[in-house]
């Protein structure tokens, strides 16, 4: 009996730093550090932030999550996240929710900060995403947001991720069950 194929190697992410990804037009992808925590804290008290992510955090609840989730998803080759900075200053957020490297897959996620809307930031750091995950080898990057999210959906049209279909009542919000557009790209290589 032979073993299935694998798409990325274990081991292809964890035991390496997590990598800086340049962006272009001046924006830079970089793990978060402790000093990241007052701004965390003001981006999920954003209400369109809020809204869309479906959490709010403290102070102490932020630095746990960077000292944590973050380091401890990468380490385990189970998702990541990157801050968005642009001229030095964090201006939003590029993660990976969901990380399948043996069966090639990824889910993207992000939000910007009001100050940094409007200006391509969200595009700019889902394609820089979408494309180390397509050089590390991935085949597919998914992408999901609520229906009633219609920048999401833009940026997400914008930069390539088809829209494949409709969760219905895939996810709450504090609103009640939102149904889910998903979107996906493809790995062209």
């Amino acid at each position: 009996m032979s073993a299935l194929p694998v798409a990325v190697p274990a081991g292809s992410v964890s035991g390496r730093p997590q990598p800086v990804i340049e962006a272009g037009g001046g924006l830079t992808l970089r793990p978060f550090v402790d000093d990241d925590a007052d701004v965390l804290v003001r981006a999920y008290a954003d209400p369109d932030i809020e809204r869309w992510h479906r959490r709010t955090l403290t102070h102490d609840e932020a630095l746990e999550w960077v000292r944590g989730r973050a380091g401890a998803r990468w380490e385990a080759e189970t998702g990541a996240e990157w801050a968005v900075v642009e001229g030095g200053s964090l201006v939003g957020r590029v993660g990976l929710p969901v990380l399948h490297l043996d069966e090639g897959i990824a889910e993207v996620g992000y939000w910007v900060l009001p100050e940094g809307r409007g200006r391509g930031v969200a595009g700019r750091a889902l394609t820089a995403m979408t494309e180390w995950l397509f050089a590390l080898g991935l085949h597919r990057v998914e992408l999901m947001h609520s229906v009633h999210n219609g920048p999401s959906c833009r940026v997400a049209t914008k930069n390539g991720f088809e829209l494949e279909g409709v969760r219905r009542s895939a996810l709450l919000h504090p609103d009640g069950w939102h149904d889910m557009h998903s979107h996906a790209r493809i790995n062209p290589g």
